[in-house]
């Protein structure tokens, strides 16, 4: 057959949905009892909530239920949870690798027709002879336009809200989770080792981010040699660049009598942990020292106050109290500490296992929580710059195991100039 004479096929021919079993799965980051534990956990709120299936459609619920981490790049990605079984919907573009890296079947949807991904929506439940009365949906995280599409896509269900229940469910941690937030820590302390070494006048911020970052992505690649290599970064910054929390790495060089704040976050299939920390290239001056020397008394009370029973407000408030002695806590940029799990910086949050004066859970047996206590001075007075520590707790039945190892204070992190 001439190539003038093949037959020609049409895009509205092609395929709307596809099955693409493209190779082996691959060793997921957890086992399938731990997956199945954590639907049996969804699949109770879809009984008291009378749902009929849940579409979650944010990167932390579909992580935390699939272990699969999509890319967004413009498209939609959902797990769709039945009584029985899950399903994955995923973009054509990924072609095989949800499959393989997602807990649960997986269907592809193509680009030929705008609604190919309402048709994978609805695959899941036809195949399974379930009508749609009822479903969950996330509404912390679900945009207007995309929580219309789901309406309308199943046009005589009602929405109903889970994201706070799956979120508490999230906020305890299993065995399992909490062995890769203790590797996840002891990355970050060998990050923050790496950094330490390379800190010298001269050198620029993103310099040193890098150089955390790539030893941070080799201890990863060795422990988990099945996972995916991304999401792991540094922020280094110095002088006036400390003030914020999340100020990106940036080309300014590192001058002597500079305030520091190392900061590393490896990200472990989307665990997040982190290790934060003050330092100075050369002696600091005394303003400086005091008010580091300041911060770290309120880290130090704060590494006491987590245990099981304390109240999340009731140790912010406690906190508070010591910056009110110091004339500091307008200089208070944030909470005292968040929990731990599926987030990092582009998504995800626990937004009820914080350290802030509004939140009254209690902390439990299985969560893990951090406690970084910062301030700000402005540019112009004595001291100016943030002062910032970050270490992680793991709360257990008889009080709470630090995982942070790398030392914090005046007394370790002054480096030579």
């Amino acid at each position: 057959m001439t190539a003038s004479s093949a037959p020609v096929t049409r895009v509205s021919e092609l395929e709307r949905l596809k099955m693409l079993h493209n190779g082996e799965r691959v060793p997921l980051t957890f086992s399938e009892a731990e997956m199945e534990r954590r639907l049996a956990g969804l699949r109770q709120i879809m009984v008291e909530q009378d749902l009929d299936a849940v579409i979650l459609t944010s990167y932390h619920n579909i992580k935390y239920y699939s272990d699969f981490l999509f890319t967004y790049f413009g498209r939609s990605y959902a797990l769709v949870v039945t009584p029985d079984d899950s399903v994955t919907v995923t973009a054509n573009i990924d072609a095989g690798m949800p499959w393989r890296r997602s807990y649960g079947d997986n269907i592809v949807y193509t680009d030929w027709r705008r609604d190919n991904f309402s048709h994978g929506l609805q695959e899941p439940l036809r195949q399974r002879g379930i009508t749609a009365r009822r479903i969950g949906v996330e509404d912390d995280t679900l945009p207007l336009m995309s929580r219309r599409r789901i309406q309308d896509t199943f046009d005589r269900a009602t929405l109903v809200d889970v994201s706070q229940d799956a979120m508490r469910q999230r906020m305890i941690k299993s065995a399992e989770e909490i062995e890769v937030i203790k590797h996840g820590a002891r990355i970050a302390d060998l990050g923050g080792d790496a950094i330490r070494d390379v800190v010298r006048e001269g050198i620029t911020e993103y310099e040193v981010a890098l150089v955390g970052t790539e030893a941070m992505t080799h201890e990863i690649a060795r422990t988990f040699p099945d996972s995916e290599i991304r999401d792991t970064w540094v922020w280094f910054q110095s002088g006036i660049n400390t003030d914020g929390a999340h100020n990106w790495a940036t080309t300014r060089r590192v001058q002597r009598g500079d305030v520091l704040s190392l900061n590393c976050f490896p990200m472990t299939s989307g665990y997040y942990t982190a290790l934060e920390r003050t330092m100075f290239l050369g002696q600091p001056d005394e303003r400086s020292l005091e008010l580091w020397t300041i911060n770290v008394s309120v880290h130090c009370r704060g590494l006491e106050l987590i245990k099981p029973g304390a109240v999340c407000k009731d140790i912010a408030a406690e906190l508070n109290e010591i910056y009110v002695s110091h004339g500091l806590l307008p200089s208070r940029t944030f909470g005292y500490g968040h929990s731990f799990g599926v987030l990092s910086h582009y998504y995800g949050r626990e937004a009820g296992l914080e350290l802030r004066e509004d939140i009254d859970t209690v902390l439990e047996p299985g969560m893990v929580v951090s406690m970084e206590p910062m301030i700000t001075i402005p540019e112009g007075q004595p001291g100016a710059g943030g002062y910032r520590e970050h270490d992680i707790l793991v709360v257990h039945e008889d009080g709470a195991e630090n995982i942070t190892t790398f030392p914090f204070g005046p007394a370790h992190n002054i480096v030579s100039a």
